[in-house]
């Protein structure tokens, strides 16, 4: 998954950072300043948020409060020292999904994220579908027909961005930001060879990685008797 990390403490940040990527592969970016946040989702996509309240420029409310009004549905978990009911309620009431007062621990993070992912998807437990292409998100195994499905880092990172987004389309640019974040050398034809070693990995079964010409790909179920040439 792709988080935007909204927190103005910079040793917090970096440490949470670090444990989400080592402990479940995410990949999480991070913004000190409510302002530069506000513009980054305007024009980005997440599949989640960690906000902080009290920020330089715009202060976390506000920020959430601007998300909601321009119909921005990405989950957001609010993080904050300040833990009166009166907050927590008021912060709800502005469109938070989730809130969990500081201190807290990594693991408790990561379960909060994974169940405002899958509520976002109208997932009704914590496994990722399509087809008999699964994505078991407590352990992070691809498995399909039930079978675990070999993958390296990176086809696991875009085949998981694939699964998240299943049905619909993805683009290269998207695929990039999620699997190479921090390589700004690397271009599309990245994409296209992962793509091309998805598909034979995924060859004969009930699920393929379609070509949309100008949009990107799209993971879909396909019917044994319907199979289309990417």
């Amino acid at each position: 998954m792709r988080i935007l990390l909204i927190e103005d403490e910079p040793e917090l940040a970096r440490w949470l950072s670090l444990a989400l990527a080592r402990q479940a592969g995410y990949v999480v970016e991070w913004a000190d300043d409510g302002l530069l946040a506000e513009r980054r989702l305007r024009v980005e996509e997440f599949d989640a948020v960690i906000l902080d309240l009290g920020l330089p420029g715009m202060d976390g409310q506000t920020l959430l409060g601007k998300m909601r009004a321009r119909d921005d549905r990405t989950p957001v978990l609010v993080l904050t020292a300040r833990d009166s009911l009166a907050n927590r309620v008021d912060t709800l009431h502005l469109g938070a999904d989730d809130f969990l007062p500081k201190p807290f621990r990594v693991e408790e993070v990561e379960a909060r994220l994974v169940a405002l992912v899958r509520r976002s998807r109208g997932r009704e437990h914590p496994r990722l579908s399509c087809g008999s292409l699964v994505l078991d998100t407590a352990s992070q195994r691809f498995t399909i027909h039930g079978t675990a499905l070999a993958l390296s880092p990176r086809e696991h990172s875009a085949l998981r961005v694939f699964i998240q987004k299943s049905g619909e389309p993805v683009s290269k640019q998207q695929v990039l930001e999620r699997v190479f974040p921090d390589d700004k050398e690397v271009n599309q034809e990245a994409v296209e060879v992962l793509v091309h070693r998805l598909r034979k990995k995924l060859a004969g079964t009930d699920v393929q990685l379609v070509t949309l010409r100008g949009m990107g790909y799209c993971l879909e179920q396909v019917a044994h008797g319907d199979l289309r040439q990417a």
